[in-house]
């Protein structure tokens, strides 16, 4: 029963995060260490996959126009808007994808219980943050340059505790793109990455186990999911309405919260 709550604990933690600029994996791993959850390793990497791939879901259910759209542009003739917008979100994945296929190994280990990378990896997002917030805001369309380089700030937040909506939503802002588009195009270039990567897990075999033990994920799954399109609704309002500043003065505050607790 403890590891069904620990679950939905976690699940809301990453419903939550997932859209907030301030690291769902890093908040992940700091929820597993307070909450005690007990499983390590790959367990515990299948546990973040998995809420991941459930936050991915619900960025569909909210942006299913928007996905439909990106459908649409990739297997039409036609050179049209939509054809553009979906070529800059398969370019934007470009970065992120060849790190997933080249260092995955290696980004893997970043995931287990490292408080001490995810407190700096946090402040480092907070600096990010308070950057993008004095930047000029300007109406600028996503282009292909930017979406590249929007794309490999996605592929440096692989680092859990820097925040991948933080950086990619930054960046763009940085660039001169106006805060909702920035939120959008934000949450919907990650969704083929993370079901891609999940359908990559599901042929290789790693969520194969007991129904016993899947219980706690299935949990997990549906918490992060339901919280998910609550929090991707509000986060859209909340970017294109509030300021940066006040996620990066958390993402300080929980930094240097988790400096501390590692160095215990």
């Amino acid at each position: 029963m403890n590891e069904i709550i620990d679950a939905i604990i976690l699940g809301i933690i990453q419903g939550v995060t997932e859209f907030l600029p301030v690291s769902s994996s890093g908040h992940l791993e700091l929820g597993k260490e307070i909450v005690g959850f007990e499983v390590v390793g790959e367990e515990s990497l299948m546990m973040t996959i998995i809420l991941h791939a459930a936050t991915a879901i619900s960025t569909l259910i909210v942006f299913w126009k928007d996905v439909k759209e990106i459908l649409v542009g990739i297997f039409t003739t036609q050179v049209n808007q939509q054809k553009h917008f979906a070529l800059k979100v398969i370019l934007s994945m470009i970065p992120a994808g060849l790190i997933g296929v080249f260092l995955l190994d290696k980004v893997e280990s970043l995931f287990i219980g490292n408080i001490l990378l995810v407190g700096v990896a946090l402040i480092i997002t907070g600096l990010f943050l308070f950057v993008a917030d004095r930047a000029k805001e300007t109406r600028k369309d996503v282009t292909y340059t930017n979406a590249f380089l929007i794309g490999l700030a996605q592929a440096v937040a692989i680092i859990p505790g820097i925040s991948r909506s933080g950086a990619t939503i930054s960046t763009s802002v940085l660039l001169g793109i106006d805060k909702e588009n920035s939120a959008k195009f934000s949450f919907l270039m990650v969704v083929p990455l993370i079901l891609g990567k999940m359908a990559k897990d599901i042929l290789d075999g790693e969520f194969a186990g007991s129904a016993a033990s899947s219980m706690p994920y299935l949990v997990g799954f549906i918490a992060a999911l339901i919280t998910g399109v609550i929090a991707c609704k509000w986060m859209i309002k909340i970017v294109k309405n509030s300021q940066l500043k006040y996620f990066a003065y958390y993402c300080f505050l929980v930094g240097a919260g988790a400096i501390i607790y590692a160095s215990l």
